[in-house]
């Protein structure tokens, strides 16, 4: 079977995808490489349980913003960041390999990213939580229906919580009514302006 033709059969009508039945490493391994030829799409797994997402317009427009908004903001609080997108995070040992839609390293580069945020457009997604649970990424950051939630791991499991704990000086309200504003570079204009006026 092509990529192709899974591309058809999948994604008809629907944004994710969980194939049948459980698969050994060695086999999502293989299915990610095949999918590797289908452009928008993105593969998951946990615990041999494989996913696949299609990446629509909406989502990579949001994606955007929000990272446009928090280079901004690491400009103006002279924060140190290394932003790695949506590089794989993966280990064949705990069963998991994802790409969340942003990630970064606050200060300097470790292990895995400190701050990763994922834009859902279907709901239920913070199970998703257990994927980043295993790597134990610190934050993890979900847009989902025009509001942004944050959990941060703590001792043996993520706990939501009001501010980020990498940024808490940083806005949300602020932050989400720019990202929802139809025009970016207005958002972007907005979002400046804000946080130069509580810096005095």
């Amino acid at each position: 079977m092509t990529a192709q033709s899974i591309e058809e059969i999948i994604f008809v009508n629907a944004q994710r995808f969980v194939l049948p039945g459980r698969h050994s490493w060695q086999q999502f391994k293989a299915i990610q490489a095949l999918m590797a030829e289908v452009p928008g799409v993105r593969v998951s797994c946990l615990d041999g349980c494989v996913e696949l997402m299609t990446i629509g317009e909406d989502h990579e427009i949001i994606k955007t913003i929000i990272g446009l908004l928090l280079g901004l903001y690491f400009l103006e609080r002279r924060i140190e960041f290394i932003p790695v997108g949506s590089a794989t995070r993966e280990s064949e040992v705990k069963g998991t390999s994802f790409e969340p839609d942003q990630s970064y390293y606050i200060g300097e580069r470790k292990e895995h990213p400190d701050l990763a945020i994922e834009v859902a457009f279907t709901s239920g997604n913070t199970k998703k939580l257990e994927k980043y649970k295993r790597l134990k990424i610190a934050e993890v950051w979900f847009w989902e229906n025009n509001k942004l939630s944050i959990h941060y791991f703590r001792g043996e499991d993520y706990e939501p919580i009001s501010r980020s704990e990498f940024l808490p000086d940083l806005d949300l309200d602020l932050l989400v009514s720019c990202v929802l504003m139809p025009s970016q570079l207005e958002a972007m204009t907005q979002f400046l302006s804000c946080i130069r006026q509580q810096e005095r």
